[in-house]
């Protein structure tokens, strides 16, 4: 693995200055104390705003200060009022690699819930990077019954309700996924609480859960084909996609569909005749 290094210094250097150009003292709180020379914020104040020496931001503007840390990018991003995209380009440019995932908290758009809601006869949900279940059409609460209902989370009883054992026929396969999952998550988001608390309590509750994470498996979970045994259909083979929500906010999208005819029959009967059900996958 090669160290980060900065790769188009002059880039950098033109970049910063076009950056610094464009914002006004007024936008990042700044008073505005006399006519300037030149448009945009001061050195010092780009240096004040980041928490940094102005010794220091003059060199990164020339490019003298070797290989800046991925953090004190962050805060010159943030005191030039950069959006992601030309945040994603200064760490480039300024350390050869781009910069860390950046958390973006946010609720299921109403457009995501509009898609889940236009699926009718689909199985399809909203999880966030802790499993917990944000927004869900019909169909996926006809599959997984009346158990699964936004704020519940999926990791929970996929590892500690017997019940999830028996519906999820391939479940040593999908459990371990969860936590190859749940590991690469806590990368990312190593000191979100939730997300600790809920990894402390599945290592504490569930041998399996335990033995799986002390084994350091990472995997991200994109798609695939398992196995169910529902309480009314029987069993059917289902595919299932997870699909990756490009805004910042580390949702995902999982989408459920028939692997084959018979599949596709039984899903569209227990959509048509949901109600009443309990198991939770």
């Amino acid at each position: 693995m090669t160290a980060p290094r900065a790769t188009n210094r002059p880039e950098l250097s033109a970049f910063l200055r076009a950056m610094r150009a464009r914002v006004q003292p007024g936008d990042v709180g700044l008073p505005e104390v006399a006519r300037r020379r030149t448009p945009g914020l001061r050195r010092q104040e780009v240096a004040q705003l980041a928490a940094v020496s102005i010794d220091w931001y003059i060199r990164l503007e020339q490019g003298r200060v070797g290989v800046p840390g991925a953090a004190v990018l962050d805060a010159v991003s943030q005191a030039l009022v950069l959006s992601e995209a030309e945040r994603h380009h200064l760490h480039l440019i300024a350390r050869g690699e781009a910069p860390p995932a950046r958390h973006v908290p946010a609720p299921a758009s109403e457009s995501l819930q509009t898609l889940l809601r236009s699926m009718p006869t689909t199985p399809a949900w909203i999880l966030d990077f802790r499993f917990d279940v944000l927004a869900h059409n019909a169909a996926a609460v006809a599959l997984f019954g009346t158990g699964f209902a936004v704020g519940g989370n999926t990791a929970l009883p996929l590892f500690l309700e017997p019940a999830s054992r028996d519906f999820q026929m391939d479940w040593t396969r999908i459990a371990r996924e969860h936590v190859g999952n749940l590991r690469a998550n806590l990368t990312r988001h190593p000191d979100d609480p939730r997300l600790q608390t809920l990894v402390g309590e599945l290592r504490q509750k569930s041998p399996d859960f335990a033995s799986w994470w002390d084994d350091q498996t990472v995997q991200e979970r994109t798609n695939g084909t398992k196995r169910v045994l529902h309480p009314t259909a029987g069993v059917m083979t289902l595919r299932y996609d997870v699909l990756a929500v490009q805004d910042g906010s580390d949702q995902r999208l999982s989408v459920i569909t028939p692997a084959d005819a018979a599949a596709e029959d039984a899903l569209r009967t227990i959509v048509s005749q949901h109600g009443g059900l309990r198991v939770v996958g």
